[in-house]
């Protein structure tokens, strides 16, 4: 069955550098427009960054467009978030997901998710 799987979560000082992996399985990866949300603890779910299926179009929610880069490996079934100058409201759990077709911003309308990883940013 479709299957993500988020890694490379951490704790960073303020300033510093992840890159975030979601490995993807059971699906036609290629065909799926990929997404990377966030929840921090008593917030909603935030759109991070979606990626069209070829990987040609992204896009960038204003808290993180030009710190965080999204990509896509599609031969390797593999979805990719470097974060860099990492600011302690960047701290949640950070989630990648998969939608049939086009990006979308909204959660409601990705159909998998991964389990989340961790990311903390402290000094």
């Amino acid at each position: 069955q479709l299957q993500l799987v988020e890694s490379g979560g951490g704790l960073v000082q303020p300033g510093g550098s992840l890159r975030l992996s979601c490995a993807a399985s059971g699906f036609a990866f290629g065909f799926y427009a990929m997404g990377w949300f966030r929840q921090a603890p008593g917030k909603e779910r935030e759109g991070v960054s979606c990626i069209t299926t070829s990987g040609g179009r992204t896009n960038y929610a204003d808290s993180v467009k030009g710190r965080f880069t999204i990509s896509r490996d599609n031969a390797k079934n593999t979805l990719y978030l470097q974060m860099s100058s990492l600011k302690p409201e960047d701290t949640a759990v950070y989630y990648c997901a998969a939608r049939y077709g086009y990006c979308s911003g909204d959660g409601d309308e990705y159909g998998s998710w991964g389990q989340g990883t961790q990311v903390t940013v402290s000094s």
